[in-house]
């Protein structure tokens, strides 16, 4: 599959990869500060963003699509920055393919199995019927009878498009990520990779706690952690400053 992407700046490669509902363009700010060192790729994955749709939706499809990307770039290897989903991708990639990675950053997800809890996201986004909704501020109204934090709800209006004159779209492939839902919160614990891995997540996020140190271990023992006190899940776009530190330290 040839991935939606986009590269900024120049140097060692770089790749990013977002998370559940994203796009390369959840990223744009902290790639173009990254770019002053490195080559950053901004990469779309299946069935988000401007990436292809396909029915087959998991971490193994995923990883396979970055071997692709690495292949048709002509990248030798790359560091990797994943988030959530993405997160989990490189994980997969890293554990499957670790002559690829120089050095891999996990934002906000651990290796284990989470339980699914996106059914209420996913009930309100069908709430929008895309065939009658004329306009943002009616499905911005829509999502809201299903969804309450604002900074969600922006985050997923980010992926509406005019596919038309007065026909709005999804940009990620709802019907087959509904389908596919349970895959996301499977656990990455294939085998073991030993390469140089960071582990960032906000304090205020539940996906990583202390707790889970040991046992990340176990599958990177060279992992690293950092935690961001004034951030929640998106560490990134919160706390943009001190995660940029933090990256560029490790790196």
């Amino acid at each position: 599959m040839r991935l939606n992407y986009k590269v900024l700046g120049s140097g060692d490669p770089l790749i990013i990869l977002h998370g559940l509902f994203g796009s390369l363009d959840n990223w744009q700010s902290v790639g173009k500060a990254l770019s002053e060192k490195f080559t950053v790729y901004l990469v779309d994955e299946r069935n988000h963003g401007k990436s292809p749709h396909h029915n087959d939706f998991s971490y193994y499809h995923m990883s396979e699509d970055l071997l692709e990307f690495f292949e048709q770039n002509d990248i030798d290897s790359a560091h990797i920055i994943g988030h959530s989903m993405g997160g989990k991708t490189a994980m997969k990639f890293a554990q499957n393919y670790p002559s690829y990675v120089e050095k891999l950053i996990v934002v906000d997800i651990a290796p284990k199995a989470y339980p699914v809890h996106h059914h209420q996201i996913i009930a309100g986004l069908e709430h929008v019927d895309v065939e009658t909704t004329g306009s943002r501020k009616e499905a911005y109204t829509r999502i809201s009878e299903y969804i309450e934090e604002d900074d969600v709800k922006q985050f997923l209006l980010k992926n509406m498009y005019w596919i038309e004159k007065g026909k709005l779209a999804w940009r990620f492939n709802l019907p087959v990520i509904k389908e596919n839902i349970e895959i996301i919160g499977e656990a990455i614990e294939d085998r073991q990779y030993h390469g140089d891995t960071l582990f960032i997540n906000g304090k205020k996020s539940d996906y990583i706690k202390a707790s889970d140190y040991d046992s990340i271990k176990l599958i990177f023992p060279n992992a690293e952690f950092a935690e961001v006190k004034d951030a929640g899940h998106w560490v990134h776009a919160e706390r943009p400053e001190e995660f940029l530190e933090i990256l560029l330290n490790f790196l």
